[in-house]
Formats: C-alpha cells, structure tokens, sequence
C-alpha cells in the first residue's frame, strides 16, 4: 500500500476512536514521557505528575527524523512500554520545515506548532480543542 494510503487510513482511524482522540496529550514531549514513566520514583523532585502504576497510561505524538522520509507516531506509554498505534506520513512542505527546523538531525522530537495544528485538523478538531 502507497505511504499516503497508509497515513490517510491511520488518521481516519484514530479519529474514529473518539475516546483515543481525547485522550491525546497534545503537550507530551518524548523527554517528559521519559521523566514520567522511566525515572518516575522521582517525579516528586521535578513537580510533575506522579506516575503510580502501569495503569497510568500517556497518549501522544512524536516526529521520527531516523525515518526517511520523517514520520509522526501516535505512542501510548506506560512505565512498561512504549508502543507505536500510527504511523502518519507528513505533507512534503510540514516535513521540509520541520527538518529545516531540527537542522536535519536524525532524533525523535516532540511535534512543533505547525505540525500540531495540521493534526488537529486532520482529526477533526479545533486548534484550542488541547484536553490535557
């Protein structure tokens, strides 16, 4: 299946998921992901909120650079995994910008503004629509 097929069918298929779409942490960066759910016996120290189980799950987006081309991932995480639910393809003009922007480094980075408000769209809602 072509890559935009693929991204067309996950972005349909997480805003079917209304519950996922509102669980979504638009602010999760993988460096708070990592803080919360692998050095959560010390959460307290940095004023964040306490993770107290593997129960306690986070929802977010990440952009991939080590793929070529780039790809935004839908993570779900918890302190015993993190596991990949999309992989979404990103428009040719999002992608150029946002390697422009990380300076073609290779990395997984949390998503910039741009991007965000694109997903947000895609999936059907409005650019205040943040719930967490």
């Amino acid at each position: 299946m072509p890559e935009g097929e693929f991204m067309m069918r996950a972005l349909e298929e997480i805003r079917d998921q209304k519950n996922l779409v509102n669980d979504i942490n638009w602010d999760m960066t993988p460096e708070e992901a990592v803080t919360l759910y692998l050095e959560w016996g010390n959460n307290w120290s940095h004023g964040k909120h306490l993770v107290r189980s593997k129960n306690d799950v986070s929802h977010y987006f990440v952009v991939n650079t080590w793929d070529d081309p780039p790809h935004i991932y839908l993570i779900r995480r918890n302190s015993d995994e993190a596991r990949e639910l999309a992989k979404i393809e990103i428009p040719l003009a999002l992608r150029d910008r946002f390697l422009e922007d990380v300076g073609h480094n290779k990395g997984v980075y949390a998503m910039n503004e741009e991007i965000r408000a694109w997903l947000e769209e895609a999936l059907g809602l409005s650019s205040d629509h943040a719930t967490h």
